[in-house]
């Protein structure tokens, strides 16, 4: 045996035992604004950044840290008449990042919430539509608590509470910089 294979062989009986990675792509962006928005014409990126006053004013209202320096948003308009906005966001679950978007009315209500992707080898409940249909039908004015009016999914708990408060800093965002 050459001392090259002698060195690597342990290295690789190291890869090979670790565990598998599991990631789900459900939907492409495209996907997911058709779904939500099956009528709409077209898709205007309407992407805002923030200004210091915004992050301050989201954060005062969502209860949530505001991550980003700005939110995807695009206007779903059938010709000139906008029908809603798609809003695309992530957050953290356990510990892997999960895509997801938003799709609101013109006047700020839930009108779907869809999972772009997934990566945690565990916890993709959070997937199921009964879970996400929760979700429609909310406001900003709305609690948008685990275990109060978003249901808990077992071994899912992180993901569900991450993906809740990231809806609700959403519908605070709707609120201070697209109202």
């Amino acid at each position: 045996m050459t001392d090259w294979v002698k060195w690597t062989l342990p290295a690789t009986v190291i890869v090979s035992t670790a565990s598998p990675v599991y990631a789900a792509a459900y939907l492409t962006l495209e996907e997911a604004q058709r779904i939500a928005f099956p009528t709409a014409t077209r898709f205007e990126e309407a992407h805002v950044i923030f200004k210091p006053s915004d992050i301050q004013n989201i954060q005062k209202l969502s209860g949530q840290k505001v991550g980003a320096r700005g939110q995807q948003v695009w206007k779903a308009e059938i010709g000139s008449q906008l029908i809603g906005y798609f809003i695309l966001d992530y957050v953290i679950g356990k510990h892997l990042v999960i895509d997801y978007a938003v799709a609101l009315s013109p006047d700020g209500i839930v009108k779907q919430v869809e999972l772009i992707e997934y990566r945690e080898s565990y916890g993709e409940e959070i997937h199921d539509p009964n879970w996400l249909t929760q979700f429609v039908g909310k406001t900003d004015k709305d609690r948008l608590e685990i275990d109060r009016d978003i249901r808990n999914i077992s071994g899912a708990t992180l993901s569900a509470t991450h993906v809740t408060e990231g809806v609700k800093r959403l519908l605070a965002f709707y609120d201070v910089c697209l109202k």
